[in-house]
């Protein structure tokens, strides 16, 4: 897929004002790259497909258009900040929280929020010293092995929440280790923009 054909089909599911954010959010990101690693640097030649569409996808998973959608090590706002851009015309009910222990990362997301006009809250520490969340959505992508992310989103879940986690080629290795410390209902969905990569939606978190 070419970064043209990604932009294509980002924008022919969204109204104008948030391709716009879309755009604005990616200028932002090209200029502060230059200061801080939001993204490997030999990706941004493929920004579109590898970050923008790669993070879209996961937002028709939800099942909830209202209630907390909490991202974990949100680095450079994905996949939470395209989902947030796309909830507030798709979904405005949704609220937003984004953990991020890094404060200079912490700065580029709130600047993209105020440059899109988009709300969100950011949790400037690291996600085993926040307070509990309630999600009713936890995502995170390019974060930690499948066990190490359910440990981290278990205290913030929702009893009725999913977590969306976005994994690559190892990930029944992963899945297959987690099972060992979790029980949980999973949904495996073929990723649209990185072979052998999945979404895994994940239901019924809890212990074994």
């Amino acid at each position: 897929m070419t970064e043209a054909e990604a932009q294509a089909r980002l924008a022919a599911d969204v109204s104008r004002e948030t391709w716009d954010r879309l755009v604005t959010f990616a200028e932002a990101l090209v200029k502060w790259q230059k200061a801080i690693n939001l993204v490997a640097p030999g990706s941004l030649d493929a920004l579109w497909q590898r970050h923008f569409l790669d993070s879209a996808q996961i937002f028709p998973l939800r099942q909830q258009d209202a209630g907390l959608w909490l991202d974990l090590g949100s680095g450079g706002g994905f996949p939470g900040l395209v989902c947030a851009i796309l909830a507030a015309e798709k979904a405005p009910e949704l609220r937003f929280t984004f953990i991020e222990s890094d404060l200079r990362k912490g700065s580029f997301l709130r600047d993209v929020a105020r440059q899109t006009g988009v709300r969100i809250s950011v949790l400037t520490r690291r996600i085993e010293d926040a307070p509990a969340q309630n999600a009713a959505v936890i995502s995170a992508r390019a974060l930690a092995p499948l066990g190490r992310l359910c440990e981290l989103a278990a205290p913030h879940l929702a009893a009725d929440g999913i977590c969306l986690f976005q994994k690559g080629a190892n990930h029944a290795t992963e899945l297959d280790v987690a099972r060992g410390e979790w029980h949980m209902k999973v949904t495996e969905v073929e990723s649209q923009t990185a072979a052998g990569a999945v979404i895994y939606k994940i239901e019924e978190l809890a212990r074994v």
